[in-house]
């Protein structure tokens, strides 16, 4: 094929495109060439634009045009909306303001995944893309093409069984392999495994990370019977404590305990009780809906009755 003399790059919507894109391509007495893609051919049309399918070969004079990735798309989207003329609510936000935003999508994605509804989990991991390329975009001294080349640099890095010659046995050898490489990529100065696990996590969450770090460098126990054993022992030691000091300390090292043994038997602690209160939530509002009182008049006995039949009617729908 011969070099053609010129090549755009446009979203699929035109609202998209640079001032003066449309008024520079009509004036071009040049054949433009598009690679076949749905949206771009209706925005070219809409504009009263003609164009050829690429096919085949392509002359010196001729103008190749390629349409944008999506996820371009969405940067060139998030620039229009914090520039000039752009959204004076998007402009106005900061990092700081925006941290909530991150966190409420994750747990609408997460929603999604529980319920297993794949339109509305497109949905709102489009909602969720879309924090971290405010955040980059709005940020001094990079920007989102800066956090994908990061990424992608790194991820080739901490994989060299994928993109060297390293060979490893199982998924436990990848993360000794990862703790490894990333030990090099900080210098190789002496620093704690814990030190990157971050202070803001959900505290189930950072607990469980705490404990599979703490665990790959040795710190563990033998056995689940001997974490069995720790419950217990810290079971007494919370029923003994005696100030609301040693109460907060107990408890807090009964739930460490509670992760551990969550993580020896395979299970995520914080997904563990997300979805114990989601089956509360249900069956707590199934009783409001079938008491025939206020609940705060209800007996021992009525509300026993009422949270047996809820969950006997959760029971039922699950098995289904």
């Amino acid at each position: 094929m011969a070099a053609v003399s010129r090549v755009f790059r446009l979203a699929g919507r035109s609202e998209l495109w640079p001032v003066g894109t449309v008024e520079a391509l009509r004036g071009a007495p040049r054949r433009f060439l598009l690679e076949p893609d749905s949206e771009l051919e209706a925005a070219l049309l809409a504009a009263g634009l003609e164009f050829e399918l690429l096919s085949g070969s392509a002359g010196s004079q001729d103008v190749f045009l390629i349409p944008m990735h999506p996820l371009e798309t969405l940067v060139a989207l998030t620039d229009r909306l914090l520039g000039p003329g752009g959204c004076p609510w998007d402009q106005e936000q900061t990092h700081q303001s925006l941290k909530r935003y991150l966190l409420e999508e994750t747990y609408e994605v997460l929603e999604a995944i529980d319920a297993e509804d794949m339109d509305q989990l497109c949905e709102e991991l489009g909602d969720l893309a879309l924090q971290p390329i405010l955040h980059a975009q709005k940020a001094e001294g990079f920007d989102s093409a800066e956090v994908g080349r990061r990424i992608v640099d790194k991820l080739i890095r901490r994989h060299p069984h994928v993109f060297g010659e390293v060979e490893v046995s199982d998924s436990a050898a990848v993360l000794r392999n990862w703790d490894r490489i990333k030990a090099a990529e900080k210098g190789g100065a002496p620093r704690s495994l814990l030190a990157g696990v971050p202070k803001g996590m959900a505290a189930l969450l950072r607990a469980h990370e705490i404990s599979k770090r703490a665990a790959r460098a040795g710190f563990e126990w033998p056995d689940v019977e001997a974490v069995w054993d720790k419950f217990r022992e810290e079971e007494r030691e919370l029923r003994e404590a005696s100030s609301p000091a040693e109460v907060e300390a107990e408890l807090g090292d009964l739930l460490f305990t509670v992760v551990n043994l969550g993580r020896w038997m395979g299970v995520e602690p914080e997904e563990a009780l997300r979805r114990m209160l989601d089956r509360f939530t249900a069956r707590f509002q199934a009783m409001e809906q079938a008491s025939s009182k206020p609940l705060d008049e209800l007996s021992a006995q009525e509300w026993d009755a009422l949270w047996e039949s809820a969950k006997q009617a959760q029971s039922g729908k699950n098995s289904e």
